[in-house]
């Protein structure tokens, strides 16, 4: 985890310059310094005039607030029935973090030579490490991985968060496994990639911004702060006006600017192969993750949330009235119509995220009406719309305590299922429910959970987690289930885990591809109820969906 020590935790430059595109000589000085910490980005109110006079020395910035979660074991519910991977930005403001300025190698050339010499450096550890068991004489560690030992380990960590794009994104993905899925030397390296917090330097965002709305992008702002508020994999998110001259009230208006990492979105079909790479070449990894699978899903869907565009229709979709427009448990921004698929600009949102530490100090009747509308928004998501924000990132979800509704503020995880997929899995949920082992093993094979030449170690796995999984549909209707430590619920979420390897061991397919997305959301909205301790009427939450139903004749 990075240190909060700034004589520590700064990070310079890269030599390697030939594909930034970077700082002419007039302005390299002070972008060494900002990149160093040594020196903040010029202020908005400086941007027009020459960078030498913007020249205020500033330290690196501490952390200080904590309002980010971990979200460790968001698809242990679910292991069995699919993987995603979603956008997770990040607020940078975890009082382990420090904020770090490092350029985002954006030309296929420079990442090809990052992870090259990644691979380099690897092989380098693994060699000074077989020296090093061989004078030790160390028996213990013998039959121990050569290539996951602590310094490489340290390695892999800087390099995924100074690369960011998909690299980070497959960390990030991975460092949500539970830890009975991936060996612990893996996990130990997502999960320090998932703690890691980089922005792009301010040149650098000032050429993403420039591209997506010309040189005079800055007439559109009353005032931007150069310096984000929240990161990720794929972007980076800023706090900023919108001047009365182009804001869509008429009005200077709060808004957030999400702004993407140069070329990030051509650099996900190379990335992502480099990782398979690494991540195959020791066997690392378990079969029944199914990898490649994993891969190509993430290829695709990666590729849309790339698209702000595409997020945007989707953000307007959403707070349409035959959606959500009507229902006051729930507030969505406006974009403005300007964005581009590069930068996004959207109402700014008031609230706190739903799974972070303020969180403690809301009413029970609060938690409660938090977890009852996240999990019935899933519902309606899945069996209504047939369109899900399938990220279920605490840090997307704000509660506003004054009016008492949930913000939803990220769209680019969105996916739209066909009628004859939803069809299916409501046939496959209605069987868990009642607990109809035949109709369990008939659906699953209907959609392709299972493909018929299963043992029955892995049938009886699979139906036994299903089951569990439509425990708390089951309960009776005005009861509402307790979730949280010590809860029944608590007990159930257990023993779906012990039988996360069985299944793992056993698998013969990967899940179906749509599963990828819905299912992490699910677990994910469960899980929140478990964190919240909240209690949940979900049996009258089931029965009003299957009321409402229609399967297609």
């Amino acid at each position: 985890m990075p240190s909060n020590d700034p004589t520590t935790s700064r990070e310079t430059s890269s030599p390697f310059l030939l594909e930034l595109g970077g700082p002419g000589s007039a302005d390299s000085e002070l972008h060494s310094a900002i990149q160093e910490g040594k020196r903040s980005p010029p202020p908005f109110s400086s941007y027009n005039k020459p960078t030498a006079e913007a020249d205020t020395p500033t330290p690196v910035l501490p952390i200080t607030e904590s309002v980010s979660v971990t979200l460790n074991h968001l698809h242990t519910i679910f292991c069995n029935f699919g993987l995603q991977v979603v956008e997770d930005f990040t607020p940078l403001s975890d009082p382990q973090r420090t904020l770090q300025a490092s350029r985002v190698p954006s030309s296929r050339i420079g990442r090809l030579f990052h992870y090259g010499g990644l691979a380099a450096s690897l092989g380098y550890g693994a060699a000074t490490e077989v020296l090093r068991r061989s004078r030790a004489g160390d028996a213990e560690q013998a039959s121990s991985s050569l290539i996951m030992t602590p310094s490489n380990v340290s390695r892999l960590v800087s390099k995924l968060s100074r690369m960011r794009g998909a690299a980070l994104k497959l960390g990030q993905f991975m460092s949500i496994q539970d830890s009975h899925i991936l060996p612990k030397d893996v996990e130990e390296i997502f999960r320090r990639v998932q703690d890691s917090a980089h922005y792009m330097p301010n040149w650098q965002m000032e050429r993403v911004m420039s591209g997506a709305f010309g040189q005079s992008w800055r007439d559109n702002f009353v005032s931007f702060d150069p310096i984000p508020f929240a990161a990720a994999s794929l972007g980076q998110v800023h706090r900023g006006a919108l001047s009365s001259s182009v804001s869509p009230t008429g009005n200077d208006e709060e808004v957030a600017v999400k702004v993407q990492f140069p070329d990030i979105a051509r650099s996900l079909d190379s990335d992502l192969g480099y990782m398979k790479m690494l991540l195959t070449a020791g066997s690392l990894l378990p079969r029944g993750l199914f990898l490649d699978r994993t891969i190509k899903v993430m290829k695709e869907e990666l590729k849309d949330e790339c698209d702000y565009v595409r997020e945007a229709s989707f953000i307007r979709a959403f707070a349409s009235n035959d959606r959500l427009g009507h229902d006051s448990r729930f507030c969505i921004p406006w974009v403005w119509e300007g964005s581009t698929k590069t930068v996004l600009v959207m109402k700014h949102m008031e609230g706190v995220s739903v799974g972070g530490g303020v969180v403690d100090t809301l009413s029970k009747e609060d938690r409660n009406t938090i977890a009852s509308g996240i999990i019935e928004l899933c519902m309606k998501e899945l069996f209504e719309f047939r369109m899900m924000q399938t990220d279920p990132n605490w840090t997307n979800f704000l509660w506003n305590r004054t009016t008492r509704q949930i913000a939803l503020i990220d769209f680019g995880a969105t996916r739209e299922y066909s009628k004859c997929f939803i069809d299916k899995w409501m046939h496959l949920l209605q069987a868990a429910v009642s607990e109809d082992r035949e109709a369990c093993i008939l659906w699953s094979r209907e959609l392709g959970y299972l493909t018929g030449e299963e043992n029955d170690i892995m049938v009886d796995a699979h139906v036994r987690s299903l089951i569990l999984l439509g425990h708390p549909f089951r309960a009776y209707s005005g009861h509402p289930v307790a979730f949280g430590p010590g809860t029944e619920y608590a007990g159930i979420t257990g023993e779906i885990r012990s039988l996360i390897p069985v299944m793992l061991s056993h698998r013969l397919t990967p899940p179906p591809r749509e599963t990828y997305s819905l299912n992490r959301k699910l677990s994910g909205a469960f899980l929140l109820a478990s964190r919240l301790s909240a209690s949940v009427d979900c049996r009258t939450i089931w029965d009003e969906v299957v009321r409402k139903y229609q399967f297609d004749a």
